[in-house]
Protein backbone atom coordinates (compact mmCIF):
# COMPACT_ATOMS: atom_id res chain seq x y z
CA UNK A 1 0.00 0.00 0.00
CA UNK A 2 1.70 3.15 -1.26
CA UNK A 3 2.23 6.20 1.70
CA UNK A 4 1.56 9.64 0.29
CA UNK A 5 3.76 12.43 1.84
CA UNK A 6 1.49 15.35 3.09
CA UNK A 7 2.70 18.49 2.76
CA UNK A 8 2.44 20.68 5.53
CA UNK A 9 -0.29 23.48 5.31
CA UNK A 10 0.12 27.17 4.93
CA UNK A 11 -2.10 27.34 8.40
CA UNK A 12 0.51 24.55 9.59
CA UNK A 13 3.63 26.71 8.86
CA UNK A 14 2.44 29.40 10.17
CA UNK A 15 1.89 27.56 13.82
CA UNK A 16 5.75 25.99 13.61
CA UNK A 17 7.63 29.49 13.50
CA UNK A 18 8.64 30.27 17.48
CA UNK A 19 6.22 33.15 17.74
CA UNK A 20 3.20 31.59 16.16
CA UNK A 21 3.00 34.33 13.95
CA UNK A 22 3.84 34.73 10.07
CA UNK A 23 7.63 35.96 9.47
CA UNK A 24 6.33 39.37 7.95
CA UNK A 25 4.20 40.29 10.72
CA UNK A 26 7.44 39.98 13.43
CA UNK A 27 9.36 42.01 10.37
CA UNK A 28 6.41 44.26 10.74
CA UNK A 29 6.61 44.61 14.54
CA UNK A 30 10.30 45.02 14.91
CA UNK A 31 10.53 48.07 12.40
CA UNK A 32 7.53 49.72 14.81
CA UNK A 33 9.87 49.74 17.58
CA UNK A 34 12.96 51.05 15.21
CA UNK A 35 10.32 54.24 14.89
CA UNK A 36 9.67 54.36 18.30
CA UNK A 37 13.45 54.99 19.24
CA UNK A 38 13.51 57.47 15.87
CA UNK A 39 12.94 61.06 18.18
CA UNK A 40 15.63 60.10 20.21
CA UNK A 41 18.06 58.85 17.23
CA UNK A 42 17.12 62.07 15.75
CA UNK A 43 17.97 63.96 18.65
CA UNK A 44 21.66 62.17 19.61
CA UNK A 45 21.96 62.55 15.56
CA UNK A 46 21.85 66.49 15.55
CA UNK A 47 23.38 67.40 18.72
CA UNK A 48 26.03 64.36 19.46
CA UNK A 49 26.77 63.02 15.77
CA UNK A 50 26.57 65.60 13.22
CA UNK A 51 29.22 67.56 15.74
CA UNK A 52 31.50 65.14 16.68
CA UNK A 53 31.45 64.99 13.16
CA UNK A 54 32.29 68.40 12.73
CA UNK A 55 35.14 68.57 15.32
CA UNK A 56 36.88 65.10 13.26
CA UNK A 57 36.87 66.84 10.34
CA UNK A 58 38.29 70.44 12.29
CA UNK A 59 40.82 68.30 13.57
CA UNK A 60 42.37 67.82 10.19
CA UNK A 61 43.54 71.65 9.17
CA UNK A 62 44.96 74.39 10.90
CA UNK A 63 42.63 77.13 11.68
CA UNK A 64 42.36 80.18 14.43
CA UNK A 65 38.92 80.16 14.27
CA UNK A 66 38.21 83.38 12.02
CA UNK A 67 40.82 83.15 9.27
CA UNK A 68 40.76 80.52 6.14
CA UNK A 69 41.72 77.32 7.32
CA UNK A 70 44.63 75.06 5.43
CA UNK A 71 45.16 71.24 5.52
CA UNK A 72 47.23 69.86 7.98
CA UNK A 73 46.23 66.17 7.94
CA UNK A 74 47.35 64.50 11.27
CA UNK A 75 49.97 66.98 12.00
CA UNK A 76 47.45 68.16 14.47
CA UNK A 77 47.18 64.33 16.28
CA UNK A 78 51.37 63.94 16.16
CA UNK A 79 51.57 67.26 17.45
CA UNK A 80 50.00 65.52 20.86
CA UNK A 81 52.75 62.78 21.28
CA UNK A 82 55.49 65.41 20.50
CA UNK A 83 54.25 68.32 22.68
CA UNK A 84 55.84 67.60 25.98
CA UNK A 85 52.51 69.92 27.85
CA UNK A 86 50.18 67.75 26.11
CA UNK A 87 51.68 64.84 26.99
CA UNK A 88 51.84 65.59 30.49
CA UNK A 89 48.29 67.10 30.36
CA UNK A 90 47.31 63.18 29.57
CA UNK A 91 49.70 61.94 32.47
CA UNK A 92 48.32 64.31 34.95
CA UNK A 93 44.71 62.52 34.02
CA UNK A 94 46.06 59.24 34.78
CA UNK A 95 47.00 60.49 38.29
CA UNK A 96 43.72 61.95 38.96
CA UNK A 97 41.91 58.59 38.12
CA UNK A 98 43.56 58.02 41.59
CA UNK A 99 42.28 60.63 43.45
CA UNK A 100 39.10 60.68 41.40
CA UNK A 101 38.45 57.08 41.50
CA UNK A 102 40.64 55.02 43.77
CA UNK A 103 40.61 56.37 46.82
CA UNK A 104 36.74 57.30 46.75
CA UNK A 105 35.61 53.92 45.83
CA UNK A 106 38.39 52.07 48.83
CA UNK A 107 37.08 54.87 51.47
CA UNK A 108 33.47 54.52 50.20
CA UNK A 109 33.44 50.93 50.75
CA UNK A 110 34.58 51.24 54.24
CA UNK A 111 32.37 54.24 55.44
CA UNK A 112 29.23 51.61 53.18
CA UNK A 113 29.95 48.66 56.04
CA UNK A 114 30.89 50.53 59.01
CA UNK A 115 27.52 52.78 58.58
CA UNK A 116 25.73 49.59 57.28
CA UNK A 117 26.44 48.14 60.80
CA UNK A 118 25.84 51.50 62.57
CA UNK A 119 22.44 51.96 60.93
CA UNK A 120 20.73 52.22 63.98
CA UNK A 121 23.44 54.78 65.37
CA UNK A 122 21.59 58.09 65.76
CA UNK A 123 23.21 60.55 63.28
CA UNK A 124 23.97 58.22 60.99
CA UNK A 125 21.76 59.05 58.41
CA UNK A 126 23.17 63.13 59.06
CA UNK A 127 26.22 61.42 58.43
CA UNK A 128 25.37 60.29 55.08
CA UNK A 129 23.92 63.34 53.84
CA UNK A 130 27.22 65.30 54.63
CA UNK A 131 29.29 63.27 52.62
CA UNK A 132 26.77 63.48 49.63
CA UNK A 133 26.61 67.10 49.87
CA UNK A 134 29.49 67.79 47.52
CA UNK A 135 27.72 66.26 44.72
CA UNK A 136 24.82 68.87 45.31
CA UNK A 137 27.25 72.20 44.89
CA UNK A 138 28.21 73.95 41.44
CA UNK A 139 31.70 72.71 40.71
CA UNK A 140 32.75 76.86 40.59
CA UNK A 141 31.81 77.10 44.18
CA UNK A 142 33.42 73.75 45.16
CA UNK A 143 36.81 75.31 43.33
CA UNK A 144 36.49 78.96 44.89
CA UNK A 145 36.00 77.21 48.72
CA UNK A 146 38.59 75.12 47.90
CA UNK A 147 41.13 77.63 46.51
CA UNK A 148 40.57 79.84 49.73
CA UNK A 149 41.48 76.52 52.08
CA UNK A 150 44.51 76.31 50.14
CA UNK A 151 45.89 79.92 49.77
CA UNK A 152 48.95 80.83 52.30
CA UNK A 153 46.83 82.48 54.50
CA UNK A 154 43.91 80.06 54.37
CA UNK A 155 42.10 77.68 57.01
CA UNK A 156 44.37 74.77 56.20
CA UNK A 157 47.87 76.91 56.69
CA UNK A 158 46.52 78.06 59.60
CA UNK A 159 45.39 75.32 61.30
CA UNK A 160 49.19 73.89 60.62
CA UNK A 161 50.75 76.98 61.73
CA UNK A 162 48.21 76.61 65.57
CA UNK A 163 49.39 73.47 66.01
CA UNK A 164 53.22 74.32 65.51
CA UNK A 165 53.11 72.71 61.88
CA UNK A 166 54.80 75.98 60.26
CA UNK A 167 57.21 74.04 58.54
CA UNK A 168 54.70 71.89 56.45
CA UNK A 169 52.63 75.01 55.63
CA UNK A 170 53.16 76.55 51.86
CA UNK A 171 51.45 77.42 48.98
CA UNK A 172 49.69 74.19 47.87
CA UNK A 173 48.11 75.25 44.34
CA UNK A 174 51.28 77.26 43.79
CA UNK A 175 53.95 74.43 44.29
CA UNK A 176 54.89 72.59 41.83
CA UNK A 177 55.16 69.59 44.01
CA UNK A 178 51.48 69.74 45.66
CA UNK A 179 49.48 71.53 43.12
CA UNK A 180 48.21 67.85 40.96
CA UNK A 181 47.53 66.36 44.44
CA UNK A 182 45.57 69.05 45.82
CA UNK A 183 43.27 69.07 43.15
CA UNK A 184 42.68 65.31 43.10
CA UNK A 185 42.68 65.50 46.66
CA UNK A 186 39.46 67.66 46.33
CA UNK A 187 38.26 65.13 43.87
CA UNK A 188 38.15 62.27 46.36
CA UNK A 189 36.35 64.72 48.57
CA UNK A 190 33.79 65.62 46.12
CA UNK A 191 33.52 62.09 44.72
CA UNK A 192 33.13 59.74 48.43
CA UNK A 193 29.50 60.71 48.22
CA UNK A 194 28.33 59.24 44.92
CA UNK A 195 30.31 56.24 45.29
CA UNK A 196 28.82 55.78 49.36
CA UNK A 197 25.33 56.03 47.73
CA UNK A 198 25.73 53.52 45.42
CA UNK A 199 27.18 51.11 47.74
CA UNK A 200 24.74 51.59 50.58
CA UNK A 201 21.67 50.86 47.93
CA UNK A 202 24.00 47.98 46.82
CA UNK A 203 24.49 46.58 50.24
CA UNK A 204 20.78 46.70 50.59
CA UNK A 205 20.23 44.14 48.17
CA UNK A 206 22.61 41.40 49.02
CA UNK A 207 20.11 38.62 50.51
CA UNK A 208 20.16 38.51 54.49
CA UNK A 209 20.90 34.59 54.20
CA UNK A 210 24.23 35.00 52.84
CA UNK A 211 25.40 37.06 55.92
CA UNK A 212 23.35 34.28 58.26
CA UNK A 213 25.39 31.89 56.61
CA UNK A 214 28.93 33.94 57.15
CA UNK A 215 28.02 34.38 60.56
CA UNK A 216 27.24 30.78 60.99
CA UNK A 217 30.47 29.51 59.38
CA UNK A 218 32.54 31.73 62.02
CA UNK A 219 33.24 34.71 59.49
CA UNK A 220 34.62 38.09 61.59
CA UNK A 221 33.80 41.55 60.25
CA UNK A 222 36.69 41.50 57.96
CA UNK A 223 36.25 37.73 56.58
CA UNK A 224 32.42 39.05 55.71
CA UNK A 225 32.81 42.43 53.75
CA UNK A 226 35.22 40.18 51.78
CA UNK A 227 33.56 37.06 51.31
CA UNK A 228 29.82 38.50 50.91
CA UNK A 229 29.40 41.98 50.50
CA UNK A 230 32.70 42.87 48.01
CA UNK A 231 31.29 40.33 45.54
CA UNK A 232 28.02 41.68 45.69
CA UNK A 233 29.03 44.76 45.07
CA UNK A 234 30.71 43.94 41.97
CA UNK A 235 28.10 46.03 39.77
CA UNK A 236 28.00 49.31 42.12
CA UNK A 237 31.60 49.49 41.95
CA UNK A 238 31.80 48.68 37.91
CA UNK A 239 29.08 51.63 38.02
CA UNK A 240 31.43 53.82 40.41
CA UNK A 241 34.69 53.00 38.76
CA UNK A 242 32.83 54.19 35.01
CA UNK A 243 31.36 57.63 36.67
CA UNK A 244 34.82 58.38 38.52
CA UNK A 245 36.99 57.33 35.88
CA UNK A 246 35.05 59.60 33.29
CA UNK A 247 35.12 62.51 36.12
CA UNK A 248 39.03 62.02 36.17
CA UNK A 249 39.33 62.52 32.39
CA UNK A 250 37.26 65.53 31.76
CA UNK A 251 37.78 67.42 34.60
CA UNK A 252 37.98 71.15 33.50
CA UNK A 253 35.82 73.73 35.90
CA UNK A 254 37.70 72.72 38.85
CA UNK A 255 40.89 73.46 37.33
CA UNK A 256 40.52 76.91 35.23
CA UNK A 257 38.99 78.01 38.73
CA UNK A 258 41.41 76.87 40.91
CA UNK A 259 44.83 76.94 38.84
CA UNK A 260 44.26 77.95 35.33
CA UNK A 261 46.90 75.06 34.72
CA UNK A 262 49.48 76.06 36.38
CA UNK A 263 52.15 76.24 38.29
CA UNK A 264 53.64 76.31 34.93
CA UNK A 265 51.38 73.13 33.74
CA UNK A 266 51.59 71.58 36.82
CA UNK A 267 47.84 71.21 36.57
CA UNK A 268 47.53 71.33 32.67
CA UNK A 269 44.63 68.80 31.94
CA UNK A 270 43.62 67.56 28.70
CA UNK A 271 40.13 69.29 28.64
CA UNK A 272 41.74 72.69 29.92
CA UNK A 273 43.82 72.29 27.08
CA UNK A 274 40.71 72.52 24.58
CA UNK A 275 39.70 75.47 26.28
CA UNK A 276 42.69 77.24 26.32
CA UNK A 277 43.81 76.19 22.32
CA UNK A 278 40.66 77.16 20.69
CA UNK A 279 39.79 80.23 22.86
CA UNK A 280 43.25 81.96 23.90
CA UNK A 281 45.80 80.65 21.70
CA UNK A 282 43.45 80.52 18.74
CA UNK A 283 44.83 76.98 17.50
CA UNK A 284 41.21 75.73 17.19
CA UNK A 285 42.33 72.10 14.82
CA UNK A 286 44.80 71.60 17.43
CA UNK A 287 42.12 71.65 20.25
CA UNK A 288 40.15 69.55 18.41
CA UNK A 289 42.14 67.05 17.88
CA UNK A 290 42.92 66.79 21.57
CA UNK A 291 39.36 66.22 22.27
CA UNK A 292 38.94 63.44 19.67
CA UNK A 293 41.98 61.51 21.35
CA UNK A 294 40.29 62.75 24.79
CA UNK A 295 37.02 61.40 23.64
CA UNK A 296 38.41 57.50 22.45
CA UNK A 297 40.53 57.54 25.62
CA UNK A 298 37.40 57.45 27.65
CA UNK A 299 35.45 55.66 25.55
CA UNK A 300 38.36 53.29 25.72
CA UNK A 301 38.48 52.70 29.33
CA UNK A 302 35.37 52.67 30.00
CA UNK A 303 34.36 50.11 27.82
CA UNK A 304 37.24 47.84 29.56
CA UNK A 305 35.51 48.88 32.46
CA UNK A 306 32.43 47.54 31.57
CA UNK A 307 34.15 44.31 31.18
CA UNK A 308 34.08 44.01 35.32
CA UNK A 309 30.35 44.25 34.80
CA UNK A 310 28.92 40.97 36.14
CA UNK A 311 26.48 38.72 34.03
CA UNK A 312 22.84 38.51 34.53
CA UNK A 313 21.52 35.58 35.88
CA UNK A 314 20.67 32.99 32.87
CA UNK A 315 23.08 34.54 30.68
Amino acid sequence: MAVTAHRPTARKRQADTPSGRPARRRGRVQWKGYLYALPALAVLTVFLLIPLGQLVQISLFHWDGISASTWAGLSNYTEIARDPRLRAGFLHSLVLILFFSVLPIALALALAAITTRAARLRGVSVFRALIFLPQVVAMVVTATAWTAIYAPDGVLNTALRAIGLDAVARPWLGDFSTALPSVGLVGTWLEIGLCLVLFIAGIGQIPGELYEAAKLDGAGLVREFLAVTLPGLRGQITVALTLTVIAALKTFDLVYVATHGGPGNATSLPAFEVYNRAFGTGQVGSACAIAVVLTAVILLITFLITKLQPEEDGT
